[in-house]
Formats: structure tokens, sequence, C-alpha cells
């Protein structure tokens, strides 16, 4: 079991709005989705893109350099590079689908606080 680390406080993420924070030397992706607030690696496992600068849509996020898509709820890969074509059969060999990683998240006297 890790230690709880302050990211911010309730005010601080906005609904639907992806922001990235350190919790000591981790970068995190935060969101707040259906008032609920989800803590995951800030980096795509695949080549690394902020996926705070991706598409968000419900809980699932969409990272900005090649379209794979992770659920923020449990870290599973909705989609795995997008495209198709010999660069994306490419791709998908070199680096087979990976989850992305998940922190949990407790807010407490509307702190906000990932456990790292």
């Amino acid at each position: 079991m890790g230690k709880f680390v302050l990211v911010g406080v309730v005010n601080d993420f906005p609904e639907g709005v992806m922001r990235e924070v350190k919790a000591d030397d981790r970068e995190v992706l935060m969101v707040r989705s259906g008032g609920k607030f989800y803590a995951a690696a800030a980096r795509c496992p695949h080549m690394g893109g902020r996926l705070a600068q991706g598409k968000l849509e419900g809980t699932v996020v969409t990272c900005p350099l090649h379209g794979s898509q992770f659920d923020l709820s449990d870290g599973h890969v909705v989609r795995w590079l997008k495209g198709t074509g010999a660069l994306s059969a490419i791709g998908k060999a070199m680096k087979g689908p990976r989850g992305l990683l998940i922190y949990n998240v407790k807010v407490q006297d509307e702190k906000v606080l990932v456990e790292i």
C-alpha cells in the first residue's frame, strides 16, 4: 500500500477537463468526470504521448499521438493505435497493447489525494 499525496483541491479540477499534475516525482493525469475523480499515468504506454493533450469522452481518454484509447475507470485498453494499413500493423507488432496505470484517489476535506 502506497501513501496518499496532495495534488490539489476539488475546485482545481473542473468537470470534463484533463489536467497533468505532479504527485511526488510522478506525472499524473487528473480528470473529474461525472462528479468522480480519476488519476492515471500522464503518458501513453505506447510512445509516451501526453494524455492531457488528447481527447476525453466520459472516462475514455484518447492519446494525441496515435489514437490509442484507455478507460480511466480501470486502465483497460479501449483501442490500441488508430488506423489501418502497414504503419498501423508495424506499430501494433512492435508494442502490443498495454493498459494505463491507474492510481487510487480520495477526497478529504475538499483536498484531492492520489495514492502512489
